[in-house]
């Protein structure tokens, strides 16, 4: 890998970087700071009580980033040079995570709202699969190193198909119960180790 290769690697790892940081940081900027109308701890508490649902999206949204930037990461760091097209792709993603925030106020406001729910699945889904298309472009000859085995490769891309599956659940489930549609997205970690350890159980069958 050339040195020029190797920076431009490591400038488009670092803008992903810093517009995944930007954007989990904007999230917890859009709860705001309370102003209870009474005054005491019954004021505060109560008004505290209030945010909850915003904690609650903060976190999860947190957690789905946060998830989506390992994952890039991992990827990325399997690389010794890129396509020049997958810059479009990375930047495609980067602009539905970039758009989260929003998402996901919209949803904490709203948690028990259809529409409010589905939009936050919608963004959810199209960023899954964005991601999923940008790791696939990414995971080929000749651009990953050496030392990558074809079953590393394969767990990432299965790894990668988590959120767009959890996201379509929830997007389905709001139709009916927008309050407790998001479920599946809290049980994404779960979806991630079952694809992964999916295929190595599929080969392990036949020889036992």
């Amino acid at each position: 890998m050339s040195g020029a290769q190797e920076q431009q690697l490591e400038r488009l790892t670092f803008f992903s970087d810093a517009v995944f940081a930007i954007a989990i940081t904007l999230l917890v900027i859009e709860i705001h700071v309370p102003h209870p109308e009474g005054h005491g701890d019954a004021a505060w508490l109560q008004a505290l009580a209030d945010l909850l649902p915003h904690f609650f999206g903060f976190v999860l949204s947190f957690i789905v980033v946060g998830a989506m930037w390992a994952a890039h990461h991992r990827v990325f760091g399997l690389l010794r040079h890129f396509d020049p097209a997958i810059v479009w792709r990375n930047l495609a993603l980067l602009m539905a995570v970039a758009f989260m925030p929003f998402s996901s106020s919209l949803m904490s406001t709203h948690t028990t709202e259809r529409v409010p729910e589905m939009f936050y699945s919608l963004n959810l889904l199209i960023a899954g699969l964005l991601q999923y298309r940008l790791f696939s472009s990414a995971l080929r000859a000749p651009y990953l190193r050496g030392d990558v085995s074809a079953d590393e490769v394969a767990a990432m891309r299965r790894r990668s198909l988590a959120l767009p599956i959890m996201s379509i659940l929830s997007f389905i489930l709001a139709t009916w119960i927008p309050g407790p549609s998001n479920l599946p997205l809290i049980l994404m970690p779960v979806a991630v180790v079952w694809l992964a350890r999916g295929g190595r159980r599929k080969k392990a069958a036949p020889s036992t």
